[in-house]
């Protein structure tokens, strides 16, 4: 027998019978290796957990904190936006350092935090202060702010027109209005320390600058101050009406002084709406003061009324501008006068001649036709003129009938 098969052994056969392995065939297959399986342990587990959840905890909170950090910077580097917001007027003073001018910006709302103006200046190169006054803007990037105060007030303008016919008080009014800086009764007052030329020949019981201050466009530096303003107002009056319009060689030319010169040019300045009609308004100045007529001038009634102030208000006013009631110039302009009216008062108009609608019928045209009476004519501004007082009332009526007074 080869070898005991146990698939034929016979039934009821004992197991455990030793003939019954006797005859196995041992071949190297039946070493079975053994695998031994290694169960980690419980701590190793809770370690390993541990470690992962805690990574992730970190990597979270740093992200948040790092978006926090750069959503509250960037809420101090760039303000939310104002639909309203406006310039901010501020002012740098000797003795500012970066850290009180930063305290002072968040205070006005400039910007949202000074530590982080501090910081961010100090970041890009630091600030060198200079004492004055600086517009800034409102609600900007913070390095906007920076910038402002990196340029100095002397190289910082602002236009501000100031009109033909201006007063002196609303030339102020309107310098406060574009400069909030500056004051209006500040401009007021120092206009009587401001110095005149000599050569106006102005009294010297005048202190009033009316007249003397030259409206025109002027750039205005946040450095300026109200006198600034004023002497360049005044030299520009000089440069203009002395040395261009040759005001102190001609007004000798009709018996006045070079001041009174522009106070005829005020009037000009106040009456009359179109070019063409300033040099005949002159010579109707003229006229009267050579005839010993009032002047009747309207716009003197109302130097320094109220706005609004009725014709009727101010006709029988007892004043030195009523020049319906007194003969002679008021005594200062009442506006300042441009260029315009300035050559008007210097050149008028020649009185018409002979041949001229409003010199027929006179007597002696070549003698008595003079330009003596104004009245408005059009709705554009334009007047008529009269050399008699029927004409004057027949121009007033049609002017009445136009709708015009």
């Amino acid at each position: 027998m080869t070898g005991f098969d146990p698939s034929v052994r016979t039934a009821g056969a004992d197991p455990d019978d030793d003939r019954w392995y006797s005859d196995w065939s041992v071949d190297e297959w039946d070493e079975i290796a053994e695998v031994v399986a290694v169960e980690p342990l419980r701590s190793q587990n809770r370690v390993v957990k541990w470690a992962v959840w805690t990574s992730f905890a970190v990597v979270t909170v740093l992200i948040l904190v790092v978006g926090y950090v750069g959503w509250w910077y960037l809420g101090r580097v760039q303000p939310a936006e104002s639909l309203d917001a406006e310039s901010v007027q501020f002012t740098v003073d000797t003795s500012d350092t970066v850290e009180s001018v930063a305290a002072r910006l968040q205070a006005a709302g400039v910007v949202e935090d000074a530590s982080v103006f501090t910081w961010y200046a100090d970041q890009k190169g630091g600030l060198e202060l200079v004492p004055g006054y600086y517009q800034l803007p409102a609600n900007a990037h913070i390095g906007d702010v920076l910038a402002g105060l990196r340029t100095p007030p002397g190289e910082t303008y602002r236009k501000v027109t100031f009109p033909e016919g201006f007063t002196v008080a609303q030339m102020a009014a309107r310098l406060a209005d574009e400069q909030p800086r500056l004051d209006a009764d500040q401009f007021i007052a120092a206009t009587a320390a401001a110095i005149v030329p000599d050569a106006y020949q102005r009294p010297p019981d005048i202190t009033s600058l009316e007249g003397l201050l030259f409206p025109d466009t002027y750039q205005i530096s946040n450095a300026d101050n109200e006198a600034q303003v004023i002497e360049r107002m005044v030299g520009l009056m000089e440069r203009v009406a002395v040395n261009q319009e040759g005001l102190v060689e001609i007004a000798p030319d009709y018996g006045i002084t070079p001041y009174q010169a522009l106070i005829v040019a005020s009037m000009i300045e106040k009456e009359a709406k179109l070019d063409v009609d300033r040099p005949k308004i002159a010579r109707v100045i003229y006229n009267r003061l050579y005839m010993g007529m009032e002047l009747q001038i309207d716009a003197t009634l109302f130097y320094g009324q109220p706005p609004g102030t009725e014709f009727g208000d101010v006709r029988y006013v007892d004043s030195p501008y009523n020049t319906y009631e007194r003969k002679g110039l008021p005594p200062t302009p009442i506006a300042n006068p441009g260029r315009a009216s300035i050559d008007a008062a210097l050149h008028p108009a020649p009185n018409p001649s002979p041949g001229d609608p409003i010199c027929q019928g006179l007597p002696d045209p070549t003698v008595y036709c003079l330009y003596v009476y104004y009245v408005l004519a059009t709705a554009e501004g334009g007047h008529a003129f009269a050399a008699t007082i029927e004409q004057h009332e027949a121009n007033i009526a049609a002017a009445r009938a136009a709708g015009l007074l």
